[in-house]
């Protein structure tokens, strides 16, 4: 078993064209008839054109004169703009528990109301654990409350219903996707208007303040001219100052007192000498113990250290 070649969606153009003859339209859509598959060739290279296969199952096919570099380029343009324009349906899923906290619910309300603002489905769930599966009239209750408070944004698209543990109840938007897109490129639009205005106009302010800043600015005031120099006048001598008179001195004390025994002074004691310490009273001498009877003193050699070995014989 022999795979296949690989099988071209681009059209067939010049010499690939492989049929005897064709329905050619000219370069404008005028149509030129039914013409063999050399007259065709030869008219697209008279007139610097490529021959275009455009209805290959057609009977002859058609063919038309184009620039087909330019018709590939407008055919991605117009594929580009098919994808912007077209929207894919999303459904987005929301989780809930019977006995949600109130901060809770308001939290996953307001991520509901985002989704069908931006043209998504939402799929709420609601799981149940352990005995809640015997309450599921509260599950119901719950959704119940929530479809009331987006109904502004959404509608219930598929009732509450039990599947197993959860829960299911599917919310549809108002809006279609294309439409939440066309309002979101609107928003963005209108935003960044806005916010170029408003940087033109603090440009504006900031040049009136500098102009205004200019005109209360005061004038320079010329500086007066500098006055020519004067001639110095020759300056006379002073007169010499008058010495002082000398006070009279006190007389000075007498050098010593007499003392009131004689008449020479009495000597002073000698103060003792920086760094020498006084002399301290010496302690006397501890008596040395008393002998017992019938001990006899141990003599006390000069010379307390051991004497050195002698040298052995097998030193020698």
């Amino acid at each position: 078993m022999t795979s296949g070649g690989h099988i071209s969606t681009e059209p067939r153009i010049n010499e690939r064209i492989r049929v005897p003859e064709v329905r050619l339209v000219g370069p404008a859509g005028e149509q030129i008839g039914i013409v063999s598959i050399g007259d065709a060739l030869r008219l697209a290279q008279e007139a610097d054109l490529d021959l275009v296969e455009v209805a290959p199952m057609a009977r002859p096919p058609v063919c038309k004169l184009m620039d087909y570099g330019k018709f590939k380029y407008e055919s991605a343009l117009k594929a580009r703009e098919s994808r912007k324009n077209q929207a894919q349906t999303v459904i987005k899923e929301i989780k809930l528990r019977p006995k949600i906290d109130p901060h809770d619910y308001g939290t996953k309300k307001g991520h509901v109301e985002r989704f069908l603002k931006q043209g998504d489905k939402v799929k709420v769930t609601i799981m149940f654990r352990g005995r809640e599966q015997s309450r599921p009239e509260l599950g119901f209750k719950l959704l119940q409350r929530l479809a009331g408070d987006i109904s502004e944004l959404g509608f219930v698209e598929s009732s509450p219903k039990q599947d197993g543990r959860n829960m299911i109840m599917v919310i549809g938007p108002h809006k279609r996707k294309t439409e939440a897109m066309a309002a979101a490129r609107a928003e963005r639009a209108s935003r960044s208007t806005h916010r170029g205005q408003a940087a033109a106009d603090d440009t504006g302010e900031l040049g009136d303040s500098a102009e205004s800043t200019e005109l209360m600015l005061p004038e320079a005031t010329p500086e007066p001219a500098e006055a020519a120099p004067q001639p110095e006048a020759p300056s006379t001598p002073a007169p010499a100052a008058k010495p002082a008179a000398p006070r009279p001195s006190a007389p000075r004390a007498a050098a010593a007192r007499p003392s009131a025994a004689g008449g020479s002074p009495a000597p002073r004691p000698a103060a003792p000498r920086s760094g020498t310490a006084a002399a301290r009273p010496t302690s006397p001498a501890k008596p040395a113990p008393p002998r017992r009877s019938g001990e006899t003193p141990v003599p006390v050699a000069a010379d307390s250290r051991p004497a050195a070995a002698k040298p052995r014989e097998a030193d020698r």
